[in-house]
């Protein structure tokens, strides 16, 4: 007798892992969290860039998130693919450690470039206000202050789904209870 598949185990859903990495690397906007003074977790939406296994994140100085995050790097990202070429309904959540780079020449010298070009050139974001006519060298020029900080974030932990497995897995299963169902209202 073959063993029952429980479709609420959403592990079995997994995003495999070359489908991760599309995700990682294509998503550009991800919600970052981190914990305030009480433990309580606050999120905010942020562009990012992926590099070497890490996330890339900046925020002018003031932001909460910042002295936060010196105090305490525990912090997560979640990043969706609703707005990619992926199609929606695929996540990566990932749990780690954020530190903060004050004036770090050499990270500055190859992360604001790489910004710009994601948040100037996105598909999809004809619309947005923020990234139309946005030059990418003006761009660098405009995030290069003394103000801002860049968030280096290495993943500890990660949890890729895959909702287009889900949705097979779930469809599977109402099929066949509704052909239960239908066996026993006979």
């Amino acid at each position: 007798m073959s063993e029952e598949k429980n479709y609420d185990d959403v592990s079995q859903y997994r995003l495999d892992p070359e489908r991760t990495e599309e995700l990682l690397r294509t998503g550009g906007e991800c919600t970052f969290i981190w914990a305030n003074k009480a433990g309580h977790p606050i999120g905010v939406i942020m562009a990012y860039v992926y590099k070497d296994g890490k996330i890339w994140l900046t925020s002018a100085k003031q932001r909460v998130r910042v002295p936060a995050i010196r105090r305490d790097g525990r912090s997560s990202i979640v990043i969706t693919s609703k707005g990619t070429a992926m199609g929606g309904g695929k996540t990566v959540t990932l749990k780690g450690h954020t530190i903060i780079h004050d004036d770090n020449p050499e990270v500055k010298a190859w992360y604001y470039p790489m910004l710009a070009k994601g948040v100037a050139g996105r598909e999809g974001d004809e619309g947005n206000e923020f990234s139309s006519g946005l030059i990418p060298d003006l761009f660098v020029k405009f995030l290069d202050t003394p103000d801002r900080v860049i968030m280096e974030f290495t993943p500890e932990m990660m949890i890729p789904f895959d909702g287009d497995k889900m949705a097979q897995g779930t469809a599977e299963a109402y099929a066949k209870f509704a052909a239960e169902a239908a066996a026993e209202n006979e």
